[in-house]
């Protein structure tokens, strides 16, 4: 899943270690391990049993993901040989510990809150970087509030606006993109339904186990088991390609304005040429622009998932875990390397100011209404 020569390149290696195989099966067992303390703790299983389950999961924490992953072709899933794995490893080590394992869980309650928990922590990092990406446009807001430049409309220059406004306007769609992935983040709940979706095997139990389990894990509570209702992935998925967009603007403006032609801004990095020793290219801004990309894609599948049939889905389930950790890895791309972009940026107003007389239609016109634009975008981030 980590790639080592285009990772630190593309940003991805910002979330790599949080989205891997050892991240997965620790996640997968670490939901394990709450769910045999809960169903304990709510009197769906022996607390004796759910003793030993500890000690099952630290037996096995150290599988080779290539041997589960052979193990998974027959279910089609990891989770059924990894709590065949568990439940053996509890029967040695306290025999009758195995009962306590998986209780009234089928695999996609496993998988569906593993990868919650993955989403979460991996989108949280994503969150920072956002928000770090807006915090430099609104430096460079403030710091060039009354700098004028041109605005262009449909690739030509309109009328004069001031660098502070452009910033400003990435600033905004950056905390708006933060703000509805935290919303999309927080919304995610735990998974647990069992065989049918019906809580049948630790019934009158289940209910409870699923809101103390939530509660262990710090995710949402489910509500009713959602094994086939898609729709907060979907706006998961939503959230992100925003996210991937929103950095995607300000990359895309600045390899414009960086461009040789209008030099009006740079980064700080030297952006080499293998051939043209004369370039500075905008590497942080290109490689954002370059993730950001593969995100409506991704979207898409995700999307075209949420159509799942009955109580569990053939395929279209499947399709979403890869799918949405690449989601994850390319917005989170997209964000460290605008941040890396922005944080460095050089603002050069000679060179505004010179292309800006070059269309003498649009002088006489004032950019102070620009300024107190600056002023009211940063007034009114989010705290």
């Amino acid at each position: 899943m980590a790639n080592t020569l285009f990772g630190p390149l593309s940003g991805t290696d910002r979330v790599d270690a949080l989205l891997d195989d050892g991240a997965w099966i620790a996640a997968l067992l670490e939901v394990e391990l709450a769910l045999s303390a809960v169903a304990a703790e709510q009197g769906a299983v022996d607390g004796t049993d759910a003793d030993g389950v500890e000690r099952a999961v630290a037996a096995v924490a150290g599988v080779d993901p290539h041997l589960l992953a052979a193990e998974a072709r027959e279910g089609g899933n990891p989770v059924i040989p990894l709590v065949k794995r568990l439940k053996a490893a509890a029967a040695r080590i306290q025999p009758g510990a195995e009962r306590a394992v998986h209780p009234g869980a089928t695999s996609q309650d496993v998988m569906d809150t593993a990868l919650v928990l993955l989403a979460r922590r991996a989108g949280h990092r994503i969150g920072t970087d956002l928000a770090a990406c807006a915090d430099a446009a609104a430096a460079l807001a403030a710091g060039h509030r009354d700098t004028p430049c041109a605005a262009r409309t449909l690739g030509q220059q309109a009328l004069p606006t001031t660098f502070g406004l452009v910033a400003a306007g990435w600033c905004s769609g950056l905390d708006r993109a933060r703000t509805g992935l935290t919303r999309a983040l927080d919304a995610l709940p735990v998974s647990y339904g069992g065989a049918a979706g019906t809580l049948a095997a630790t019934h009158p139990h289940g209910p409870a186990v699923a809101d103390a389990l939530a509660a262990r894990l710090g995710l949402a509570p489910q509500g009713v088991p959602w094994h086939t209702e898609r729709t907060r992935i979907g706006e998961l998925a939503g959230a992100l390609g925003v996210a991937a967009g929103a950095c995607a603007k300000p990359a895309g403006d600045v390899v414009l304005l960086s461009a040789t032609e209008l030099g009006e801004v740079s980064e700080g990095a030297p952006g080499d040429s293998s051939s043209m020793p004369h370039k500075r290219n905008p590497a942080a801004a290109v490689t954002a622009r370059g993730a950001a990309k593969r995100a409506p894609a991704l979207v898409a599948t995700l999307l075209a998932g949420a159509e799942q049939e009955f109580q569990r889905a053939a395929g279209a389930w499947h399709a979403e875990w890869e799918t949405l950790v690449d989601l994850l890895r390319v917005t989170a791309g997209a964000a460290a390397r605008l941040r890396d972009c922005l944080e460095g940026l050089q603002v050069h107003p000679d060179a505004m100011a010179r292309n800006l007389a070059l269309a003498a239609g649009a002088q006489g016109h004032g950019t102070g209404h620009a300024a107190e634009l600056v002023d009211t975008v940063l007034a009114g981030r989010p705290r």
